[in-house]
């Protein structure tokens, strides 16, 4: 996918942040749409949104970004919301319609691709708890985080980053 060539900011996002509300959004998250924000980049998180709007919502506004942030941190896999999200931008991605940066916010890169320690427990706790309901989903989670972690990263151990590939 080519960067946009115009100076003119889109009236959709241009940069979507999918994150693990419960922990973040108070602090990290809202400091990041905080700074997009000042240098001109028009962020969207979840909270942009009237309270209990359906997925199909946020998949739009994936769709209308040119950049998926997907901030990986040790409680994302409690989230059955954020797996589906985070399938959906790996799906953008793969057709070229978007770009998408992990950032790996007090855990390490290995943990996600290795499914290890409470991360990937908590991924699999949440796909027994559909109980009859279960179908390929956990697949999809797993490519998801697998691709994910396959792009070039940053790494937050506090509030500094490094780069990772």
């Amino acid at each position: 996918m080519a960067a946009p060539s115009s100076p003119n900011v889109k009236e959709g996002p241009q940069v979507f942040i999918n994150f693990r509300g419960a922990e973040l959004r108070k602090t990290f998250i809202s400091h990041l749409e905080s700074a997009l924000k000042r240098i001109g980049v028009n962020a969207y998180i979840d909270s942009n949104e009237p309270a209990g709007e359906n997925l199909h919502k946020l998949f739009e506004r994936i769709e209308e970004s040119n950049v998926a942030l997907a901030i990986l941190s040790s409680r994302y896999t409690e989230s059955n919301w954020c797996l589906k999200e985070l399938v959906k931008i790996m799906e953008c991605v793969e057709q070229d319609n978007l770009w998408v940066i992990p950032i790996f916010y007090k855990l390490d890169p290995g943990t996600v691709k290795g499914l290890d320690g409470d991360f990937g427990i908590q991924l699999w706790n949440l796909w027994r708890k559909a109980g009859r309901n279960r179908d390929d989903r956990i697949l999809k989670w797993d490519a998801a985080l697998q691709g994910v972690t396959s792009k070039f990263g940053l790494v937050s151990e506090t509030s500094r980053f490094t780069g990772i590939n």
